[in-house]
């Protein structure tokens, strides 16, 4: 039998997926973007994960899309098909905190992927890049959206335009990812952080992630009404009056995720 080309596992209240394809540097082909996808579903429909990272090895996060499965790829293959489309923005319907792991390359829809994810946390020795243009190409799983959205339009062209690489500390200082950690402690570091996140009341994190989402979407004025909503409806929730009680009381919080 073949080996599964994803990883899954439980760690406490975080989902852990991992690419397992290091033959091919993680290249993300149809069969790794279906089955993410599937883990992905899962992990947000159990009421006993809160949070989920997706992670690579210490080589490659991923290094891209398959290019050996795209190059005889036809206009209609790919319309028909709804390439991309149809399994790579599974990760736009999850609810829950998402979180990017990554040690070596993220290039192409590696590099998009993490942008697709509500944290990015780096070793040391990580590299992002989108070199579609060397293909006669273009980032087309939102790298050319999301990217000038994290780090500006002016570096973002330069990425896209030159195919020039930014290593952890650049990526750090532009934006592009949330925190940088030795190569040696990546997967440590980024368990310890989504297992504090997964601790949280799970409805509050996801309302804080659809706010902080709808920053990027919609104007200031229709996102300060969309939080000052969801802020007046946090009174409806058991969570936050045990939050408060909790703080006024000097105790940890216990939740009930409700």
């Amino acid at each position: 039998m073949s080996e599964p080309v994803i990883l899954t596992e439980n760690r406490g209240r975080v989902g852990l997926i991992t690419f397992n394809r290091p033959a091919q540097m993680n290249a993300l082909n149809s069969a790794v973007m279906d089955a993410l996808g599937a883990a992905l579903l899962a992990f947000d429909a159990d009421e006993g994960i809160g949070a989920i990272v997706i992670t690579g090895n210490t080589k490659a996060f991923a290094a891209g899309a398959d290019i050996a499965e795209m190059a005889e790829f036809s206009y209609s293959d790919v319309y028909n098909t709804q390439f991309i489309t149809r399994n790579w923005e599974i990760i736009r319907r999850v609810r829950k905190p998402v979180l990017a792991a990554v040690a070596g390359v993220a290039l192409g829809g590696g590099c998009e992927l993490a942008l697709a994810c509500d944290i990015i946390v780096a070793a040391d020795s990580a590299r992002f890049g989108l070199p579609e243009i060397k293909l006669a190409i273009l980032p087309g799983a939102g790298g050319t959206q999301r990217l000038p959205r994290a780090i500006g339009k002016a570096k973002a062209m330069d990425m896209c335009l030159s195919a020039r690489l930014l290593d952890a500390a650049e990526a750090e200082q532009s934006g592009l990812v949330s925190r940088v950690v030795p190569a040696a402690e990546l997967l440590e570091k980024t368990l310890e952080l989504a297992t504090k996140i997964a601790g949280f009341s799970a409805q509050a994190l996801m309302v804080v992630k659809e706010a902080v989402n709808r920053a990027w979407e919609s104007s200031l004025a229709e996102g300060i009404l969309f939080e000052r909503r969801e802020l007046h409806a946090r009174f409806a929730s058991a969570d936050a009056h045990e939050g408060m009680r909790a703080f006024l009381e000097k105790r940890p919080p216990i939740f009930q995720h409700r």
